[in-house]
């Protein structure tokens, strides 16, 4: 089976190590960006097959850096799972706005983040 590769955006290095934790314990390829304009590089030169985000961000925020992602041809289809604290209702209805596939609050629930990785995979 192919491992499958996912990016991590987040300007929080200890985001970063703590999901890279999550994923490490299954088989994913990890790659990680600290901010949005990273990030829409980063997809277009990788190709990952998942991206998780996060919102607050500097240089771009997550809503924009999903945008940017959803305009271009090559990481229009790439399943995208915002990451944020930003939990209150407004927030969420943006996320889904700017083309995400799902998302998550922080603090981090190891499986629920899992399960929602594996299930926009299709796994």
């Amino acid at each position: 089976m192919d491992r499958k590769k996912i990016l991590l955006v987040d300007d929080s290095s200890t985001v970063l190590l703590m999901e890279r934790m999550i994923l490490s314990k299954s088989e994913y390829d990890v790659v990680t960006a600290k901010d949005g304009l990273e990030g829409v590089e980063k997809a277009r030169a990788e190709r990952p097959d998942l991206i998780l985000m996060d919102v607050v961000m500097p240089r771009m925020d997550g809503f924009e850096a999903c945008r940017k992602l959803r305009e271009a041809e090559e990481t229009a289809t790439i399943p995208v799972i915002m990451v944020t604290t930003r939990g209150e209702l407004a927030s969420v209805e943006t996320g889904y706005a700017s083309g995400c596939n799902d998302y998550v609050t922080k603090p981090i629930n190891g499986l629920e983040l899992l399960a929602k990785v594996r299930s926009c995979l299709g796994q």
